[in-house]
């Protein structure tokens, strides 16, 4: 299937997905994120935070897990440059204040960016995604050019309710692919 045909059937399904049946999802996912991934080398990892309007997997599970247990780790979150298109990646703590962009997205109100190649690993979002790790997104891109800047070694991870589809069609060079894929069933290495 294309891009678009995918980002309108899984719009289509996650908007159907029950609050109850995303905060099992989600938490599953977490307990996959966990079970797969040794954190002992990781310094810094961004994290999407989720649009609750749009269904999106609840990422602050995993983040307040590493919070507690990985104290070790920086964890950080986007916030759009509307004036460049590009993501920026800003520290995020239990205690950061947070406001609602243009979109309706909680951002970091303060903060300096983190340059993308200090990051060790991102979790990334997506509509649907496929086992060579192409991913459908909101069709405007940031991902791709902020995956972009990341380092060669940055473990990319997407997280999805579903599992991946056999193949996204319509990818063109910009594309980023993931290194994993995780599911409320299993972690999945693209690579």
């Amino acid at each position: 299937m294309t891009k678009s045909e995918l980002r309108k059937t899984f719009l289509d399904r996650r908007k159907g997905m029950l609050s109850a049946e995303t905060l099992e999802k989600s938490s599953q996912i977490a307990d996959r994120f966990f079970e797969n991934f040794d954190l002992t080398h990781v310094r810094v990892i961004h994290s999407f935070v989720s649009i609750e309007r749009f269904n999106e997997i609840d990422t602050s599970v995993i983040l307040t897990t590493v919070w507690k247990e990985h104290v070790q780790i920086e964890t950080l979150i986007p916030r759009v440059n509307f004036k460049t298109g590009d993501i920026e990646s800003l520290q995020f703590t239990s205690e950061t204040l947070l406001a609602q962009n243009l979109w309706g997205i909680s951002e970091p109100v303060h903060g300096e960016p983190v340059p993308a190649d200090n990051i060790d690993m991102v979790l990334v979002p997506g509509l649907a995604f496929d086992k060579r790790g192409n991913r459908v997104g909101y069709g405007k891109g940031f991902y791709d050019r902020f995956l972009g800047r990341c380092r060669p070694d940055c473990i990319k991870i997407g997280l999805s309710f579903f599992e991946p589809v056999k193949k996204i069609t319509g990818t063109y060079a910009g594309d980023i692919t993931l290194d994993w894929l995780i599911t409320p069933q299993r972690a999945i290495s693209c690579g």
